[in-house]
């Protein structure tokens, strides 16, 4: 879970939002959580809202509480913003911005949306199928590709600037099932650790 913890993020804050994002992202990955973005917004009154997962994907309601409990105290410590605001703590939501390496990896198959910062192929924006990616590209197969165009674009992690999955009923499906198989898996690993606990109170 310590490389998970370390994956840097492709797509980042700027001004405040980098500021708070580099004060709580430690303090989220000690206690097992992946920060995917940070937003301050004008949006009734004064809201700041942090997206996170834990490594397997998933997050609860719960999960949220944990956040805001564990970021309010270095938010009131550090005094980022000067002005009240309201805290949101949230999951990425199924059409969830893509900000690590590892999110491709996983939604391979899914419609994306994305824009770069330079020039890709004569253009910035792009829709499309990722059909592949490796340590430094993901390839999209294209979605309403104009005449002349090619299918298929290789983009650059590096040229990255927002990407967003695009809701779908396959994407619905997987993404529901993934948080199924985790949720299994988290239960069968509390069973295994009660159990070994309970054989030590028995010895």
């Amino acid at each position: 879970m310590a490389d998970k913890a370390r994956e840097e993020r492709l797509i980042v804050e700027t001004g405040i939002d980098k500021r708070i994002a580099d004060m709580i992202e430690p303090v989220l990955e000690d206690i097992g959580f992946k920060l995917v973005r940070v937003m301050l917004s004008g949006q009734n009154g004064l809201t700041l809202q942090i997206m996170a997962e834990r490594f397997d994907g998933t997050m609860t309601v719960e999960d949220c509480e944990a956040v805001s409990k564990a970021v309010s105290p270095v938010l009131d410590v550090e005094d980022p913003i000067d002005r009240a605001y309201h805290l949101e703590v949230s999951s990425p939501g199924i059409d969830r911005p893509m900000v690590r390496k590892s999110d491709f990896y996983r939604w391979k198959g899914h419609l994306l949306k994305c824009e770069t910062s330079v020039i890709v192929e004569g253009r910035k924006r792009f829709r499309g199928r990722i059909i592949e990616a490796d340590a430094d590209n993901f390839t999209l197969l294209r979605d309403g590709v104009a005449y002349g165009e090619p299918n298929e674009v290789t983009i650059p992690f590096s040229a990255l600037s927002d990407a967003k999955l695009v809701l779908t009923d396959d994407l619905i499906r997987d993404a529901l099932k993934a948080d199924k198989l985790a949720k299994e898996k988290a239960a069968n690993e509390n069973e295994d650790d009660s159990g070994v606990e309970s054989d030590a109170e028995e010895n």
